[in-house]
């Protein structure tokens, strides 16, 4: 299984107090999806951002739903890898 976060590169200058919001997901639970599509949009201080696929296989649980917020580091949704 791989967690499915935000990557490090966008909470870069960003306090480590704040959190994101998950705006709308591209995908659902049992989904399969392709390494680097896009599966979810996400706010962070204002900024619109996009959250890809790590790998190719099947969304196997959202962990943050529309609206939600989740920290730094903190996964959105787990990734089970095509075999």
């Amino acid at each position: 299984m791989t967690e499915v976060t935000l990557n490090g590169e966008a909470w870069q200058g960003v306090d480590a107090a704040v959190e994101a919001l998950v705006d709308k997901w591209l995908v659902k639970e049992g989904d399969a999806v392709q390494a680097g599509q896009v599966l979810a949009n996400v706010v962070l201080v204002k900024s619109s951002l996009e959250i890809a696929a790590p790998a190719s296989g099947r969304i196997v649980q959202i962990l943050v739903p529309v609206g939600g917020t989740f920290a730094r580091g903190k996964p959105i949704a787990v990734l089970q890898e095509a075999a």
